[in-house]
């Protein structure tokens, strides 16, 4: 059974490379940062903006039918509490697998080879050698094992290093052992390297504090490409500021970091605009999995990356 009809799209032109719209479904236009006026009763299908679709959230309460909603974006928090529980969830769950594993191999490799360090000294005309650590032979800490965090170990295996994975529960997979995010104290000893690729709720907040961050050695990189509240920004800005750790950041809490915040200035820190599935890979996918989930609406299959089940 078809569950909507009136799809709200955020931009004319994402509802323009998506027409002709499956049959039985109607396309309107509404930014979401004004309420959408005589569409409000139709809308029952809202599709999020990719950027800054937090700050639009609560204009979710607008509309009284809402059945379904769909992000852009892999992580979806706060968007299934300002849909509220009768509207089905659905994120772009693999849209940006393989981007946002390429930015965290490149924070990675530019962190470890003083990339950052070398783009300083060009601008002061200063020639500077000196010997880096190579990422062959690294030990490192991934937590998260969903299609970031795979895409992830896929492009590392070609790098020589040592790959632990951590997931929310012990386990065995195709690809081996996950351990459990209890470990992650003792296993942050072991590992030269943390990224996360977490996606943040309740279980994910502040889940690298100040007891897992003091447990890694001295020396060691903390990479966050998936949500900066999964780190506790002030424990990480402790550790970071005093020279004892350093890290590569797509992502921050709060978001972007305050004006004067420590970590602009430290050298220790590189830090991108939460730019990691930003990129020319974007708008072919997106486009294919809103078709694809669109088709699925019309027809009234189960749409695909559902987090919350809503009425289907």
């Amino acid at each position: 059974m078809q569950l909507v009809q009136t799809v709200s799209f955020p931009t004319p032109q994402l509802l323009a490379d998506l027409s002709p719209l499956p049959e039985g479904l109607r396309g309107v236009v509404w930014d979401m940062t004004a309420a959408p006026g005589e569409s409000a009763g139709e809308i029952d299908c809202v599709i999020l903006p990719y950027i800054n679709a937090s700050a639009v959230l609560g204009s979710l309460s607008h509309i009284k039918n809402l059945k379904y909603v769909q992000t852009q974006s892999t992580g979806f928090d706060g968007v299934p509490e300002a849909a509220g529980p009768g509207a089905a969830v659905a994120t772009a769950s693999g849209v940006h697998a393989a981007a946002t594993a390429e930015l965290a191999v490149g924070l990675i490799l530019a962190k470890l080879r003083g990339i950052d360090e070398a783009v300083r000294d060009q601008q002061a005309q200063n020639w500077n050698p000196q010997r880096r650590q190579s990422l062959a032979d690294r030990r490192i800490l991934l937590l998260g094992v969903g299609g970031i965090g795979a895409e992830l170990a896929r492009r590392l295996a070609p790098f020589e290093v040592t790959l632990t994975r951590v997931g929310s529960t012990a386990r065995t997979d195709a690809d081996g052992q996950v351990h459990s995010s209890a470990d992650l104290v003792r296993l942050a000893a072991q590992h030269d390297i943390l990224v996360s690729v977490l996606p943040l709720d309740a279980k994910t907040h502040h889940l690298v504090g100040e007891e897992v961050l003091a447990a890694l050695p001295d020396g060691a990189l903390v990479v966050n490409v998936g949500r900066g509240a999964v780190i506790s920004t002030d424990a990480l800005t402790r550790e970071v500021v005093s020279g004892r750790l350093n890290c590569a950041l797509d992502v921050v809490d709060p978001e972007p970091l305050p004006t004067g915040h420590p970590l602009w200035s430290t050298p220790n820190a590189l830090i991108t605009p939460h730019v990691g599935g930003n990129a020319s890979a974007f708008e072919p996918r997106i486009l294919k999995l809103l078709k694809n989930q669109l088709e699925a609406l019309a027809a009234g299959r189960t749409p695909a990356n559902l987090v919350q089940q809503g009425a289907f």
